[in-house]
């Protein structure tokens, strides 16, 4: 049995440099949750297919459970943690509160994530615009309804800017894990 090699990447995750040594075979949510402690991102199915991993790779949804963390390296990651700031809910998480697009919330991350991306892009979308950038997530609980609800609330408010972005990038030396 051979040693395995690990790979030092640096990804910028949530807007905090990160200097990590991954094995070349982990994925990008084994990272996220195992290493960096972002239990946010949920794995529901492991193959891409619930869209529950949903984060956010230099500004495209990826499903974390289907990249390798190696494939991080110089990019920018922002997860559902990355949305807050301040302690103060994200437009976006607050409208699912509001709104009550969310249940049991596993899935709710990578809705929130997938919505992101969308607001990013098209930030007053149609709620049929709505339904096809989140027609990759899958809900057991919702009937998604309130979940469109959310997300053209929160369009409404403006969310389309805010999350961790790389301007808020602290030191490498104190962020390095």
């Amino acid at each position: 049995m051979s040693d395995i090699d690990f790979v030092t990447i640096r990804p910028i995750v949530n807007g905090v440099a990160r200097k990590v040594a991954v094995e070349p075979r982990q994925t990008l949510a084994d990272l996220l949750r195992e290493e960096l402690g972002l239990t946010g991102t949920n794995l529901g199915c492991e193959h891409g297919s619930c869209g529950a991993c949903t984060v956010i790779v230099d500004g495209k949804s990826v499903r974390s459970c289907l990249m390798f963390a190696v494939q991080t390296d110089g990019c920018t990651v922002t997860t559902v943690e990355g949305l807050a700031s301040n302690g103060d809910m994200h437009p976006l998480q607050q409208a699912f509160w509001e709104q009550q697009g969310l249940q049991c919330g596993f899935c709710t991350p990578g809705f929130l994530m997938s919505a992101y991306e969308l607001l990013q892009n098209n930030p007053n979308p149609s709620d049929d615009e709505i339904r096809h950038a989140l027609s990759g997530n899958i809900c057991r609980c919702t009937g998604y309804q309130h979940i469109i609800d959310a997300v053209r609330q929160a369009a409404q408010a403006g969310a389309a800017p805010a999350a961790a972005t790389p301007d808020m990038v602290a030191a490498p030396a104190a962020a390095a894990s």
